[in-house]
């Protein structure tokens, strides 16, 4: 690999971030900083951070402190002891910031092209009429008895929509994702190639399901132990395309409880074992009631949907329990005594009609929580739009029957409203809470010193100044007589006056901005997105 033309890259500006492990029973805050940051070129880490450096006289005194040349300066002359950086600045006009890349803590890739197809169903129908059909169409359920491992033996269509969805989700400043595939493994290692070739960081899922009588004939796994084969050549995989795990990891994936027999819960939870640290495991929990008594059904002798997990070993402090709308108590006190974690997804809960997920209740409890899109359960690839979803489904939380039945803890008695997540809190959940549930809490999520810089650079536009009556001005222009009415302004959805707060902005960016507000991402310090 070639080595950089400069050491550092240094970011001017303003970062905003959530605060760090807020005390218990305290609400995370939004932290803002203006002055410079630098990463390393080298390993793609946060090297230090001066504050002071606020103007460009602060600026320029900071270069010279550090030995700083500007690789893109016109200057020659320079010493052979001065450190080339390459300078990037967030403007202030353009009301432009530095923030955490989101994390996806749950998404389905082959599901992409059903995105906002999901009509009137429930879970179970939906998985029937839209999910199996598409994800059967990514290879063959005996591709890898055949010798087809290499992505490039995945069919065009599988290679194609991976491709768009890691696009779509950079796009929308989703640096991190735990991906579900499919059964086949050409296709799951093609997804691993294409996060790792466009610099996404990634958990890559080969799913498991091989109970017949919960799984479609055309599209499964021929036993367990075909089940287990497969999973283990993906891994293999993973771990020969990124050795050192530092942007591609395996993810052991049993669909669910109902479309996995006991010897492959019992093999997986082996599996994931078997290696150190132990691999990390994603499935799905209590997303719907139907489903929640069928799993009832299915396996008596296990006390609840949570107890399954446990008794296959798969309920561990590096697994993630997708929606969790339905937990009982003695779940919710299971997960948290494994330290387990979950995500969720409120787009597809409201989507699929599964539910409201209690999660201030789970965050007072000490239950680790992030979010996913859960794409195409959810409608929209956008952490962002999982954010707003989140504190909407929360202010409704409250009005519905299971709530007003719940039983608080003593620690955290029921009061007015408390159950509605504020912006900061689900900001929090998008970026610190996602890299928790991720196990990565300490290299992702923050601007903290040493933390890997996975960042996306957030530009809502100028501000539209008038020194002139704008009804003038449209009269002039509706005649031709006019100057053209585009100015500077906007970027998308996001309006802004100059009378905002910071704060304020913000929260007109997390109820009304999109992708085009996006104007750079960077995973590990290398730039993966860039928008005009």
């Amino acid at each position: 690999m070639a080595s950089s033309p400069y050491d550092f890259t240094v970011y001017r500006g303003t970062f905003i971030q959530l605060s760090r492990n807020p005390p218990a029973g305290q609400k995370p805050v939004l932290l803002r900083n203006t002055g410079a940051l630098w990463v390393s070129a080298a390993d793609g880490r946060i090297a230090d951070f001066d504050w002071q450096a606020i103007d460009d006289n602060a600026f320029r005194q900071l270069m010279e402190k550090q030995g700083w040349v500007d690789v893109d300066s016109q200057v020659n002359g320079h010493s052979a002891q001065q450190t080339k950086v390459k300078i990037v600045t967030a403007s202030d006009d353009l009301n432009e910031f530095f923030f955490p890349g989101f994390i996806d803590t749950h998404i389905h890739a082959p599901q992409y092209p059903n995105a906002g197809l999901f009509g009137s169903s429930t879970l179970l129908d939906w998985l029937e009429t839209y999910t199996f059909p598409v994800e059967s169409g990514f290879g063959s359920q005996s591709d890898h008895k055949n010798g087809k491992f290499s992505p490039r033996d995945a069919p065009l269509l599988a290679q194609r929509v991976y491709d768009q969805v890691v696009a779509r989700t950079l796009s929308h400043g989703t640096t991190c994702a735990s991906y579900f595939a499919t059964v086949h493994v050409p296709a799951t290692n093609a997804l691993a190639a294409l996060c790792y070739t466009r610099g996404q960081r990634a958990f890559i899922g080969r799913v498991c399901m091989d109970n017949p009588d919960f799984c479609p004939t055309y599209y499964k796994d021929l036993s367990a132990a075909d089940s287990l084969s497969a999973t283990k050549s993906t891994i293999e995989y993973i771990h020969t395309l990124d050795p050192k795990g530092s942007l591609i990891k395996p993810i052991v994936t049993p669909r669910f409880v109902p479309t996995c027999s006991r010897p492959a819960l019992e093999d997986l939870g082996k599996l994931a074992a078997s290696y150190s640290p132990p691999l990390h495991i994603q499935t799905h929990i209590s997303e719907n009631k139907n489903e929640v008594a069928l799993v009832k059904e299915l396996f008596p002798e296990c006390a609840s949907y949570a107890a399954v997990y446990d008794e296959y070993k798969l309920l561990t402090p590096r697994t993630i329990l997708a929606h969790a709308v339905h937990l009982t108590q003695d779940e919710r006190a299971l997960v948290r005594q494994r330290d387990a974690k979950i995500s969720h997804c409120p787009a597809s809960n409201s989507a699929l009609g599964s539910g409201i997920a209690p999660v201030r209740a789970y965050i007072d409890e000490g239950v680790t929580v992030g979010l996913g899109t859960d794409v195409s359960g959810g409608y929209s690839p956008s952490i962002l739009e999982a954010a707003r979803q989140a504190c909407l489904a929360s202010r409704l939380l409250g009005h519905t029957a299971d709530f007003q039945a719940e039983t608080c803890t003593n620690s955290h008695p029921k009061s007015e409203g408390r159950e509605k997540l504020s912006i900061e809190e689900s900001l929090y959940l998008a970026t610190r809470g996602g890299a928790a549930v991720v196990d990565m809490a300490d290299d992702i999520g923050g601007f903290e010193q040493g933390m890997i810089w996975d960042t996306q650079l957030i530009q809502l536009g100028g501000v539209k100044e008038a020194d002139r009556s704008p009804l003038d001005s449209a009269l002039e222009s509706s005649r031709g007589t006019g100057q053209s009415l585009v100015q500077p302004g906007p970027i998308g959805n996001v309006d802004l006056f100059g009378k905002e707060t910071w704060e304020e902005r913000i929260q007109k960016w997390v109820w009304n901005g999109d992708d085009r507000d996006v104007k750079s991402v960077w995973v590990g310090g290398k730039l993966v997105h860039s928008r005009g």
